[in-house]
């Protein structure tokens, strides 16, 4: 189930709303934990019922690690049984994520033929896996010192989260699960959720689809793409992932809000950043917090040597880009990320991460200037060298993607492709330019083009994000008339052919 459909916004999130705090009046603190469980799968099960099968196998199968390990008695029992969670955990991973990739580059580079098995990807199964193994790791540490069944299915399977992050931890949620009867309704709450919910929409309806349809007909069409069209289609992508993304991250926070329960914040402006550091603290919040707790930590952090710091760097980098997909496109996209990450932290250990005293900013001096402006080159080509590495994000494979950059790079200066164009003339906008008589001009084709691409550009890059809006947000009248108008024209945009980019992973 998608939260950008006509059965959530209006059948399945009022029912969850509604048996919710029913049971929250009377104190029913279990019946209300199994309730969201069953709405959760549910809505998990929507998607495919065999999906929802693997899920709750995976579920009953880490409890009952999480139980032998809370009773194992010995240190070397319980390593013992971590060890073979862990393992169970990735093989299943590995059998559904990553064995026709394994199995045909063992034929590619032994000339073998080995069958492969092209298994449905269940939708999610990056995210519950990883977020049980970091549980599991948990109670090994002794840091879970009391979960129930029906709270551990819940902390899995908890559907605003469930398919696409944050990656949760148990430290915050069990806690606000056990504490559940005391979450009365929140009126300012569930406003402010509700807010956040409509500006999730915005971006993945309005925006993150629109970019999306010119994206997919550049990658259907690279051969007849000139050099203006390549770049305008990479722009375009990193603007895509950004608003769905975000998007999805913003309506699972404001869906959480409006049950009374807060979720992680997993996206913080990342385009904001001014290297790929401070970008890696903003993008994906949970996956690099679960890496650096679960990988680069045990591996050794920064406690080795400068030398081995760097290698546990390319290490997280190189298992993150394998984690987001099975292609070698991925790993290209993680190691580019992983390169510029070592290279940068060398940079900030030789001279300092540049946050030392600062001058007084309202006092205009050149060197004032001169520090704002290297500032904003240096967002700027965070962002183009982000976007140049998302070719391979987005491409089939690594061939398709040095296409694409081959185009972009020193293909045919021509004219911007109109069918490129066309994908961004929303009719409701395009029917503005009507009124204002602005469709008649040669230049038409590209006014919504250059529109999106401009308002893309500042609410990413420039802009407040969603959340601290919605914080400091006040029940105005004006406000809410202003969001129920694009509640209204999300809604009435449903139904499009959409997808989160996020479910692939």
């Amino acid at each position: 189930m998608l939260f950008n459909s006509y059965i959530f916004i209006f059948l399945f999130f009022p029912l969850c709303l509604a048996g919710y705090y029913t049971l929250i009046h009377f104190r029913q603190r279990e019946l209300a934990k199994i309730f969201l469980t069953l709405m959760s799968f549910w809505f998990y099960g929507y998607f495919q019922i065999n999906y929802l099968l693997i899920m709750v196998l995976s579920i009953a199968g880490n409890y009952l690690f999480h139980i032998l390990l809370s009773r194992a008695g010995s240190r070397a029992r319980a390593k013992s049984l971590l060890v073979l969670a862990v393992t169970a955990n990735l093989g299943v991973l590995f059998y559904f994520k990553y064995y026709d990739f394994f199995v045909d580059n063992v034929n590619a580079l032994f000339g073998t033929s080995f069958m492969l098995k092209h298994v449905l990807l269940p939708l999610g199964i990056s995210f519950f896996t990883f977020q049980q193994i970091g549980f599991i790791v948990d109670t090994y540490r002794g840091e879970v010192r009391e979960c129930g069944l029906f709270s551990y299915a819940l902390f899995v399977s908890f559907f605003p989260q469930l398919i696409a992050g944050p990656i949760v931890k148990q430290s915050e949620m069990l806690p606000q699960f056990a504490h559940i009867t005391e979450k009365k309704a929140d009126w300012e709450k569930i406003y402010k959720g509700f807010m956040l919910l409509i500006a999730g929409l915005f971006k993945k309806v309005i925006l993150a689809d629109t970019f999306g349809a010119g994206v997919d007909y550049g990658y259907a069409n690279i051969a007849l793409l000139g050099r203006m069209d390549a770049v305008f289609v990479i722009i375009a992508y990193s603007l895509q992932l950004y608003f769905d993304f975000s998007g999805y991250c913003d309506m699972a926070r404001g869906i959480g809000a409006m049950l009374g329960l807060e979720i992680p914040v997993n996206f913080l402006s990342p385009y904001k950043s001014r290297n790929i550091v401070d970008f890696w603290k903003r993008w994906h919040i949970t996956l690099n917090r679960f890496f650096t707790a679960y990988v680069y930590i045990p591996l050794g952090g920064n406690r080795k040597g400068k030398g081995r710091m760097y290698v546990n760097f390319l290490i997280v980098f190189f298992l993150s880009g394998l984690w987001h997909g099975a292609g070698w496109n991925f790993i290209v996209w993680g190691m580019m990320h992983g390169v510029l990450y070592v290279v940068t932290r060398w940079w900030m250990e030789r001279h300092g991460s540049g946050s030392g005293k600062r001058e007084n900013m309202t006092k205009v001096s050149f060197s004032c200037i001169l520090r704002k402006f290297m500032t904003f080159m240096s967002k700027i080509c965070l962002f183009l060298y982000v976007s140049i590495a998302w070719v391979y994000f987005r491409a089939k494979d690594v061939a398709q993607a040095n296409s694409l950059l081959h185009t972009a790079f020193s293909g045919k200066l021509q004219k911007l492709s109109v069918d490129l164009a066309e994908c961004f003339e929303l009719d409701e906008l395009w029917y503005i330019l009507k009124v204002l008589h602005l469709d008649q001009m040669a230049v038409s084709r590209y006014i919504l083009m250059f529109f999106m691409l401009a308002a893309g550009i500042g609410l990413s890059m420039f802009g407040r994000n969603a959340g601290e809006i919605v914080e400091k947000m006040k029940g105005k009248a004006v406000t809410a008339v202003l969001f129920g108008v694009v509640f209204v024209w999300c809604v009435l945009s449903f139904s499009q052919v959409s997808t989160f980019l996020y479910f692939n992973f």
